[in-house]
């Protein structure tokens, strides 16, 4: 899963937001709501919570972002994968192959490490990856 679903799914904007964006909020909290019943199992790392941790500072309080993040480290269906020094050089290496940053192409990595072939993103660079499918909901 990648960070911009909980991105979407807990920022809260401080200006208009557009019809795009509304429906990517309600799409991206449903699939949270799916996480938290238990309904759905979910693979990220910690590079990703961090990255969504950096984002998420800007609209959220220190407090809130802390207990978001332990909560969703709490539960038993999300999978937090932890990354090594050399996770993140063949992310990089694999980034320059697929022209992907390095964050996208560790997903992709851990992707094809554990044989996981859809993404949750609302990211359009994965579309080039041929064996990986993006899901947007």
């Amino acid at each position: 899963m990648d960070a911009n679903i909980f991105v979407y799914a807990f920022y809260k904007p401080r200006k208009t937001l557009s019809k795009e964006a509304i429906t990517r909020k309600e799409n991206a909290q449903r699939v949270v709501a799916e996480i938290n019943s238990g309904k759905l199992n979910v693979i990220t790392s910690v590079v990703h919570l961090a990255e969504t941790a950096n984002i998420l500072k800007h609209g959220l309080s220190i407090r809130e972002t802390n207990i978001l993040l332990a909560t969703l480290m709490s539960l038993k269906n999300v999978n937090v994968i932890s990354v090594t020094k050399e996770d993140y050089e063949n992310a990089i290496s694999l980034g320059a192959l697929l022209n992907l940053d390095p964050n996208d192409a560790l997903a992709v990595y851990f992707m094809r490490k554990f044989g996981i072939k859809e993404i949750l993103s609302y990211d359009k660079d994965f579309d080039k990856v041929k064996d990986i499918t993006r899901v947007v909901s």
